[in-house]
């Protein structure tokens, strides 16, 4: 733990080359927290979306928000979580590959047992993401 808060990938079952949290930047343990992403230039995904034109694929947007989601859902004693729903996620800019990211989750409630966290995801001030995902206890 550096700084109070939990290195990646604490609270994620995630690995290499399926982590796509950089770093979580802050954490309120089953409330919110916010981290960091940069998809590199040189990763292979970019080779074909889009060749000569490149952007981070949304559904990479999403799982990078959902995992950070999990970190924010996760205290002590929990035995983790799924990704269970995605809710009005919108993508109002591309990403690009290289970008700093800036990601955000915070607890929007609670429904059947379900976890629902509104996220976002910007470069700077620019949204490059935004909507609701929906975690469920493994």
């Amino acid at each position: 733990m550096q700084d109070g808060l939990p290195e990646i990938p604490a609270g994620l079952p995630h690995r290499e080359p399926f982590l796509f949290v950089d770093a979580v930047t802050a954490l309120n343990p089953g409330v919110s927290a916010s981290g960091c992403r940069t998809f590199p230039p040189g990763d292979p995904v970019f080779l074909g979306h889009f060749p000569g034109d490149p952007i981070v694929p949304g559904v990479l947007l999403v799982e990078a928000l959902a995992q950070l989601s999990g970190v924010a859902a996760s205290v002590p004693g929990d035995p983790g979580f799924l990704l269970s729903g995605i809710r009005a996620m919108k993508f109002p800019s591309a990403a690009l590959p290289g970008e700093p990211l800036t990601l955000l989750a915070t607890r929007a409630g609670e429904l059947d047992g379900h976890v629902l966290f509104d996220v976002r995801a910007a470069v700077g001030e620019r949204c490059v993401a935004e909507g609701r995902v929906i975690l469920s206890r493994r």
